[in-house]
């Protein structure tokens, strides 16, 4: 429930709670012009209703805006009148606040929680006391949904009837209902939190420019951020890499880091994690993830949204959680529920044990592609059956942590007696644990084995919107890429389907490689000694991101393939880029421990950093040699990393074959310097003793891992490196920042920018609209990423951005990453659709940032095409086909191109999160109608569309078909993608963030 940090309430919240009391339901209108006041706490009426007088008109003259009934609190010389004229509506409210019942609607359920030694843990709202025998079939992740309504419940923002439709899923899910939730907390990282941090400064400032209070623009609830996104592999292969690239790390992002450390004074509720700690989501998993809250004594269970997608990762803690972008986090922030739409839930039954020898990674490639072919996107996983017991929380954060690849809103497994052990292996203590454990049984959210025997015969009793089933015993070791995370290749099929991708014709499966041209071999000098290349050369190979790294088994499993192959004699060549990037420094502690670090080392696997590294982009640059070898002579590198991506031009813009593999494959690909082999047939190398060392001879044991993982992982590691984690290092200790809490922005500053959404805006929004005359600025086919749209690796020096930097006086070797910059909305508006793999069929099959300026038939980046129309006052739109926006949680990928004057992007379908950031920048979402897309319609993008939207936003519906007519004469129907009626709200304002600005002025 939400509890005021302010002395007294306004005499008009007072009014709008006893309105919101007898409405069970906010209206439609009161969301598309959004209410003055929130309703009230039981705190505040209490404290009302001992107000006299004087201080409720004190407490008006707070609360009112000077423009609300044309009242001045300003003049002094009308005020004496103006306190007359209120003073009998003052007494109104003191007899309205007599009568009311300051009962929370579920008081009856609000009970103690009692230790068993005597005393209490907590009370907490019990979903048992309700009696409802409906609660008892519900998936577990649908009850979080349901304590969370029941909680917050207030009659205003969410309501009683928000309530029953939660108990009531098995028939409202169908029917796609909406929901308001309100997660526990909120999960930034840097490249994120950034542009998070920078919007909020930026508000303030429109707050204080239209007469309100800046202060309000405050986290209303936790606030974790973690700097993870900014450490590059610029050193590998040396014992000081760690440092080297530290220093590198700081030198780049001072002006970043300074940033973020003046947020976490400037506003409350906001944690930041320093550089050099970890990956956010092993952080989040190991540490910030609390899984029951208490709070001032009230307990509840954890729930995150995070700014990066594979915040998912928790969700195999039994944390819900999930993916958001940037500004539907802001909001949230600042105390708006999210608004949802009730989700269906598949669930996903596990059965046996997996083969000695597979992965987890093996696991989750497989578990991928079953759910992209069954179709999850906007729905919640549930993993249940007797296999759940022969996981690893580990093994299920891995799992959960893919979600995004599989498009799941978040695969889920539900808390039980593995997620205890692992919170005490974490170094949370026993009390915290007995506190989770006493709560999550007394609320029926809690697993047991002992009082369900097993979970396949506890899972009649729950109801699922659909089902499936896989037998761990059939995973097999596998890879996926060379583009996708869900294309999958068994190991055993890799060499037949690489030689299948060279001679397809160019596309997700294929690079159109002449047959005559694919045994070419690229002789070169690697520091004196000779080298070669071909198609299929091994040239980056990586241990890295969250997806992997949280995991011990897997993490020694690489170690244990490092160090026989040492034993044996094998090598990974020196012009391999390899590196080690764990996602905690746990795990330096582990692989110490085992003694296991010196065999990574001797393979060229040295620890570069604790961050997200090449699965994002900052692998670094390859040798000069290696790149000149790569570029002069057309060789179709490969990159093998344990990331979760693999998009192409993601990993590096040398490597165009990127395969996903656990990190014990990425060893044996390293040693082996190419893709292109058969583990079962070809040898990897020659040992020391001349002989052939094959796949086998390397792969170590499930028993083998098993027991260096017993022995070498204990929980005084965790409790050691958590510690100190906020202590940061000399580097970050050493910043300087000012006390303000409003920003003085810097107008010279490369990195931080004060963003221009709220300019020249006013408290009136500016209303719905259509397009009219449109020109399209990019035409594309399916799978559009937001790598594509925004890229987050390194910026071209041929680039627009490039000329801003230089502009600037910024050095080409400083221009750092479009990631580490995504502060600064001029380098991120010219980096919008600045991916170099980009394919715009305007340009008739080229490839790269380019597109065609179609008044004049010019070809030109596609910064300067929408500069263009802009200036010359044009609007534009974007075609797209299937899957549009899939991949990162990528704010970027929204404002950017508002920011380039795109007012509706029409494609076959969209993933979740882009297309909610898509209404949350004011940008339409389209969908052309089931069978059709632009070729069959016979759309070329040479054509001007205008799209028949009301401007009366009262008569817009979700989901409503309109009218989209080109100057050709075509015409066509789509449906508009506003899900909610919430996102109608937010596209009338403009956008979520000045909806949350103009309800907060009038509070």
């Amino acid at each position: 429930m939400y509890i005021s940090s302010s002395a007294s309430a306004s005499a008009s919240a007072i009014l709008r709670a006893s309105r919101a009391r007898f409405s069970p339901s906010v209206s439609r209108t009161s969301l598309l012009s959004p209410p003055k006041f929130t309703s009230p706490s039981l705190t505040n009426i209490n404290q009302l209703r001992s107000l006299s007088f004087s201080t409720a008109v004190r407490s008006l003259r707070r609360s009112y805006p000077r423009w609300s009934h044309g009242l001045d609190w300003r003049s002094p010389s009308t005020l004496r009148h103006q306190i007359r004229a209120v003073a009998p509506v003052v007494e109104r409210f003191q007899r309205k606040i007599a009568t009311m019942a300051p009962e929370h609607p579920f008081k009856g359920i609000f009970t103690s929680l009692p230790k068993p030694g005597g005393g209490e843990f907590g009370k907490f709202y019990s979903l048992p006391a309700l009696n409802d025998p409906r609660i008892d079939k519900l998936p577990y992740s649908i009850r979080i949904l349901l304590e969370s309504a029941i909680r917050n419940c207030d009659n205003f923002q969410v309501t009683k009837d928000d309530v029953e439709k939660i108990i009531d899923w098995e028939n409202t899910s169908p029917r796609q209902v909406e929901i308001p939730f309100k997660p526990a907390r909120v999960l930034l990282q840097d490249f994120t939190g950034v542009p998070a941090v920078v919007d909020l400064a930026s508000m303030r400032d429109a707050m204080g420019q239209l007469g309100g209070d800046s202060n309000k623009i405050n986290p209303l609830v936790p606030v974790d951020l973690v700097i993870d996104h900014s450490v590059q592999v610029d050193v590998a292969r040396s014992e000081n890499a760690v440092q080297a690239n530290m220093e590198l790390e700081f030198k780049r992002n001072k002006e970043r880091f300074a940033f973020l450390k003046w947020g976490s004074t400037a506003f409350q509720n906001m944690l930041v994690v320093p550089p050099g700690s970890g990956i956010v989501h092993q952080v989040n998993l190991e540490y910030l993830g609390r899984v029951v809250f208490n709070t001032d004594g009230v307990l509840y269970p954890d729930s995150v949204v995070g700014t990066d997608s594979h915040t998912t990762m928790i969700d195999g803690l039994g944390v819900a959680g999930w993916g958001v972008g940037g500004i539907e986090a802001e909001a949230t922030m600042l105390g708006q529920p999210m608004s949802m739409v009730l989700p269906g839930v598949v669930g996903f039954k596990l059965n046996g044990k997996l083969r000695n020898g597979v992965t987890a990674t093996d696991l989750v490639l497989t578990v991928t592609q079953m759910l992209r072919k069954h179709g999850v996107v906007g729905k919640f996983v549930e993993f249940y059956g007797d296999g759940m017991g022969e996981l690893s929380l580990a093994d299920r954060a891995t799992i959960a942590n893919m979600s995004p690849e599989y498009g799941a809103t978040m695969g889920f497994f539900p808390v039980d007696h593995v997620t205890l052990h692992y919170l005490k292996l974490t170094g949370r203590s026993d009390e915290t644990v007995a506190r989770i454990e006493a709560y999550l049984r007394a609320n029926n959210m809690f697993v047991d084995y002992d009082e369900v025997g097993t979970f396949s015969q506890c899972s009649p009793e729950r109801v699922y919107s659909s089902y499936l089933q896989l037998d761990l015993a059939d995973v097999e070791p596998c890879v996926s890429g060379p583009k996708r995370p869900h294309d999958r290749v068994p190991l055993r099929e890799m060499k037949a389907d690489w030689h299948s991708c060279l001679s397809n014709k160019v596309g997700f499966k294929g690079f159109a490689v002449p047959k005559e041209a694919q045994d070419k071999v690229a002789k070169f000098s690697f520091h004196g000694l000779p080298a070669e290349l071909k198609h299929g050369s091994v040239v980056i190979a990586a241990i890295t991101s969250c997806t992997n790294t949280s995991n011990p088994s897997v993490m020694l499993g690489a170690a244990l393939v490092a160090k026989k192959a040492c034993e044996l004699g094998l090598k990974v060549k020196p012009w391999i880029k390899t590196s080690l990037a764990p996602g905690s420094g746990v795990v330096t502690k582990y692989l110490q421990k085992s003694g296991l670090q010196k065999y990574f080392n001797e393979q060229g696997f040295h620890i570069v950093g604790y961050g997200c590294t090449t699965c994002i982009g900052n692998s670094g640059d390859l040798d000069e040699s290696v790149a000149s070898a790569i570029s002069e002579n057309d060789i179709l590198a490969a990159a093998v990393l344990s990331g979760n991506r693999n998009f192409e031009g993601r990993v590096h813009p040398l490597t165009r074959a990127n395969y996903l593999a656990s990190p014990p494959l990425v060893v044996a690909y390293a040693l082996a310097g190419t893709v292109d082999i058969d583990f079962d047939k070809e040898p990897i190398g020659t040992g020391k003793d001349g002989k052939n060392v094959y796949f086998k001879d390397i792969w170590p044991t499930t028993e083998e891992v098993a027991e260096v993982v017993q022995s070498s992982v204990l929980p005084d590691m965790f409790k050691s490196t958590y510690e100190a984690i906020t202590k940061g290092n000399p580097m970050w200790n050493e910043l300087t920042v000012p006390a303000a809490t409003s920003y003085a922005w810097d107008p010279n500053s490369t990195y931080i920018h004060d963003p221009p959404y709220f300019k020249n805006m006013t408290l009136n929004p500016p209303g719905a609209h259509g397009v009219k005359d449109a020109y399209c600025l990019l035409n594309f086919g399916d799978s559009i990423t937001t790598d594509h749209i925004s890229p987050a690796g390194s910026i071209q020096k041929d680039s627009p951005t490039a000329k801003y930097l230089l502009e600037r006086g910024v050095d080409p070797k400083d221009f750092n990453s479009y990631g580490s910059r995504r502060g600064n909305d001029e380098v991120m508006a010219r980096g919008t659709f600045a991916n170099i793999r980009l394919v715009n069929k305007l340009l008739n099959g080229e490839v790269g940032p380019k597109t065609v300026h179609i008044p004049t038939g010019e070809k030109l980046s596609v910064f300067d095409a929408a500069m263009r129309y802009k200036s010359a006052g044009y609007d534009t739109i974007v075609l797209a086909g299937a899957e549009y926006g899939s991949g990162s949680s990528r704010d970027w990928a929204a404002k950017g191109p508002m920011l380039l004057g795109v007012k509706a992007v029409i494609a076959k379908s969209f993933e979740r999160i882009h297309r909610s950031n898509l209404v949350g920048m004011g940008i339409i979402p389209l969908c052309f109608k089931a069978g059709q897309d632009a070729d069959t319609l016979g759309l070329t993008g040479h054509e001007r569309y205008s799209i028949d939207l009301p401007s009366n936003i009262g008569e817009i519906r979700p989901g409503q078909d309109v009218s989209v007519t080109t100057d050709t004469g075509k015409s066509f129907m789509c449906t508009v993608r506003f899900d909610t009626e919430v996102e109608l709200a937010y596209f009338n304002h403009g956008g979520i963030l000045p909806y949350v600005i103009r309800n907060l002025m009038k509070r």
